[in-house]
């Protein structure tokens, strides 16, 4: 049994909190939030994020960070992408030499064009860093529907570790030391999530839903493999398996806002009305950054940005993609001269 911290209370770090719990773990979570935590306390619930899920007494709550990470085992940090970086830096005082920081968000840091993992070293150089991702939606672990994932990590006895606290009969961790392909495929899926949900919006059927998986697989392979992933993680679960999850479900929050922008509504009105942050939308112009660094053609996720930040009507966006010059599916694939 470990003692483990999850940092971050939503509905992501509640479900992994239960994952931890129930295999005999003792956990305690974290929020900054005052009322947040006085309220997992009264009901050992989450009311707002994941109502419905009893949390067992192995899991306890405080708004105290460094209770939350000193004499911790392992650290998941679960906070939303964009806090990742503040949240890091807080934490660094508290961290000891060597201890384990898992991160489970997804995402690119915009200004910076960093993932996440980077961004944790960086604010915690004194930490062993790694990931855990995968297509899977809090609502649906936290009621124990069987799932897989991925902990990545450079070391194998690391990636090791962290498959060792999470899995179970009905959560499956398989390990990986593709960090880099890990964290693209699991930021850029949110970005193609939303130009899903658009399609979706305008009342577009399966046929461009299959295109946008089929060819948003293609544009997060071509950047990933341009920054040293490699193929068989962008095409394994945190890559085409996370897309497809992202883009068919109504569980993720960027194909509902997707929908709402497709149905007119603004970018600010989608977000607001999800009442849950949308990382699709912080991933978005981190990834066109990206593109440009390393020269990849991204272009569903260009639109997606034009939609997003300069006010292009999504239907406009749609029919450019369609009426692009020709081109043949595969470059790389060789002709024979007949």
């Amino acid at each position: 049994m470990a003692k483990l911290g999850v940092i971050g209370a939503g509905s992501w770090g509640t479900a992994l909190a239960l994952v931890l719990a129930n295999n005999g773990h003792k956990v305690r979570m974290w929020s900054a939030v005052e009322a947040e935590v006085a309220m997992l306390k009264a009901h050992q619930e989450h009311l707002e994020k994941l109502p419905g899920i009893k949390l067992p007494p192995a899991v306890s709550f405080t708004a105290d960070l460094e209770e939350a990470i000193r004499g911790m085992e392992a650290l998941v940090l679960a906070v939303p992408s964009m806090y990742t970086r503040s949240t890091a830096a807080r934490m660094a005082q508290y961290v000891a030499d060597g201890q384990l920081v898992v991160s489970v968000a997804k995402g690119i840091e915009e200004h910076t064009l960093m993932t996440l993992s980077q961004i944790i070293k960086q604010e915690i150089p004194q930490c062993v860093e790694a990931v855990l991702s995968g297509p899977s939606h809090a609502e649906e672990v936290g009621r124990g529907m069987p799932s897989a994932l991925v902990a990545g990590a450079a070391g194998k006895k690391t990636a090791e570790r962290v498959q060792y606290y999470f899995m179970n009969q009905v959560f499956r961790v398989y390990t990986s030391p593709d960090v880099v392909g890990m964290e693209i495929g699991a930021a850029l899926k949110n970005v193609i999530a939303l130009a899903a949900g658009m399609a979706d919006g305008l009342g577009y059927g399966d046929n461009t839903k299959a295109a946008l998986i089929t060819r948003g697989i293609n544009e997060i392979s071509r950047l990933g493999l341009a920054m040293g992933a490699k193929y068989e993680t962008l095409s394994g679960l945190t890559g085409i398996g996370d897309l497809i999850v992202t883009c068919a479900s109504m569980h993720s929050r960027n194909r509902r806002a997707g929908i709402l922008m497709g149905q007119g509504y603004t970018m600010q009105q989608a977000m607001d009305e999800v009442k849950m942050v949308v990382e699709g939308v912080y991933s978005a112009k981190a990834a066109v950054g990206l593109a440009h660094k390393y020269k990849v053609d991204l272009p569903i996720i260009e639109q997606v940005n034009a939609a997003l930040f300069a006010d292009k009507p999504v239907k406009d966006a749609v029919y450019e993609l369609m009426t692009r010059d020709k081109k043949a599916e595969n470059e790389e694939l060789d002709w024979k001269e007949i």
